[in-house]
């Protein structure tokens, strides 16, 4: 059954009670957001993990007040013996006959970084114009509050099970992810996986995400030296690790700027364009500096290899002294195509480095984290419904849209559950700078997306 059978569409007098129900509790879902901001949960292991776990209990109280009857702070032990941050899960189970529906979001969120960048504390949530901006404002409290907002417009009126499943690693990787759905498999089935943690077009402009890149991550390592010596005694015959791991990772772009790594794949061009002015505006791309590699931007962005260094381990400018560095490393950042297979990638990404050893320096590869990519069937029946309750509560079709970054649990939820149908949305657009300084939410899509939530479940209740 599709969207535009009669019987599964909403009234246009229950679509418009809705809309009114949804702006009238607006007001409690930014509150929310300001609570939930105001907590530092970063998930990073250097940072306080009680702040962690205070998040997770303000989700709980939130979506046991939203009218779910089952509410847990839930976490399991990853296989190295350590256990993972908490998740929350809560549910209502389904009227007989009705679909279950499961809304993923996660609570932690990154470092704030250096705080001199940001125009407001990270952790107060502070409101410039339309939009609100703090620390997970957009990444991925949005998406909570969102659930929350959704599950109580509807109230007893839901017509469908329900469970969310809010997790507290994901922005580090999501390490015990796997586990967590084994341990959990029967609590957290469902016909029909609403991830809220994606983006849309632009302000305006809903996108539903068809597809995702893939990641791995590896640290790699240059030697030259079993110890620092006199730069001025041995300068000149024997180069610094810093200069020789600058010229390695040289190699992995060429002249024009397009990854320059055999084995590392491309899949095939977007249908829509990104036009190169907002691009360089929602980037902040300094004036002068050029973009880099060929072809449309939205495949350069979605649907092509991407390399980027992350971190460097080499001698900090405050504290350097006059000696030839022994070795450096860096971490690098490897967003795969669509159709990449992550372990084939990594295995390129080191018989590239090693292959590239600059003046015959030792190099080493520390491989991390692998993730794959995602790629959504264009028309099911989820997405139909998906893009009628998007286009209701905009007023424009969305766009179907790729998206640069990567939600490698994605795949596992694919795998522990193969029959369901997982949409992929979000709350962010393309100048909400997650993982920035001044991250921020706009409050008007915030709103457009509760209520497109509450039609699709409307929809969803309906196709029975």
């Amino acid at each position: 059954m599709t969207t535009t059978d009669p019987a599964a569409v909403p009234t246009d007098a229950r679509v418009a009670a809705l809309r009114a129900r949804v702006a009238e509790q607006f007001a409690d879902v930014r509150a929310d957001l300001d609570a939930l901001v105001r907590i530092p949960s970063v998930s990073n292991a250097e940072f306080d993990q009680a702040h962690v776990e205070a998040s997770a209990e303000a989700v709980a109280r939130l979506l046991g007040a939203a009218g779910l009857p089952e509410v847990d702070v839930l976490r399991v032990v990853g296989p190295d013996g350590v256990a993972g941050a908490p998740a929350v899960v809560a549910r209502r189970p389904a009227p007989d006959g009705a679909p279950t529906v499961l809304l993923y979001a996660h609570h932690d969120v990154q470092p704030p970084g250096d705080e001199a960048h940001w125009s407001s504390p990270p952790f107060e949530p502070t409101r410039r114009g339309e939009r609100l901006y703090g620390r997970g404002a957009a990444d991925d409290k949005a998406g909570v509050v969102a659930h929350v907002g959704a599950l109580r417009a509807l109230g007893d009126e839901l017509g469908v099970g329900v469970t969310v499943f809010v997790e507290g690693e994901e922005e580090v990787g999501s390490p015990t992810f796997v586990d967590f759905l084994h341990a959990h498999r029967d609590l957290l089935a469902a016909d029909v996986i609403v991830v809220a943690d994606s983006s849309n077009w632009k302000v305006g402009v809903p996108g539903l995400t068809t597809s995702l890149r893939g990641l791995v991550d590896l640290v790699v390592e240059v030697r030259v030296l079993d110890h620092a010596v006199h730069s001025g005694m041995f300068g000149g015959p024997v180069l610094d690790a810093p200069t020789l791991l600058a010229r390695l990772l040289a190699t992995l772009h060429d002249e024009h700027g397009d990854v320059a790594v055999a084995g590392l794949v491309r899949a095939e061009d977007p249908s829509v364009d990104y036009e190169e002015a907002d691009l360089r505006a929602d980037a902040g791309v300094l004036p002068g500096v050029r973009l880099a590699g060929t072809g449309p931007l939205t495949a350069r962005l979605w649907t092509r290899p991407a390399i980027g260094v992350i971190g460097l381990d080499a001698p900090r400018v405050a504290s350097a002294s006059n000696t030839i560095t022994p070795r450096a490393s860096a971490k690098l950042s490897v967003r795969l195509a669509p159709g990449q297979d992550p372990a084939a990638a990594m295995s390129a990404m080191r018989r590239h480095l090693e292959d590239h050893a600059p003046f015959g320096a030792q190099v080493t590869v520390e491989e991390g984290e692998q993730g794959r990519a995602f790629r959504a069937p264009a028309d099911s029946a989820g997405m139909q419904a998906a893009r009628w309750a998007m286009r209701t509560s905009w007023g424009t079709p969305p766009v179907d849209i790729g998206v640069g970054g990567s939600i490698p649990f994605i795949g596992d939820l694919l795998d522990v559950y193969p029959e369901a149908t997982i949409l992929v949305t979000g709350v962010e657009d393309p100048d909400s700078r997650a993982h920035g300084a001044d991250e921020s939410v706009h409050l008007g899509e915030l709103e457009r997306v509760v209520l497109a939530e509450v039609l699709l479940l409307e929809v969803l209740a309906a196709r029975g």
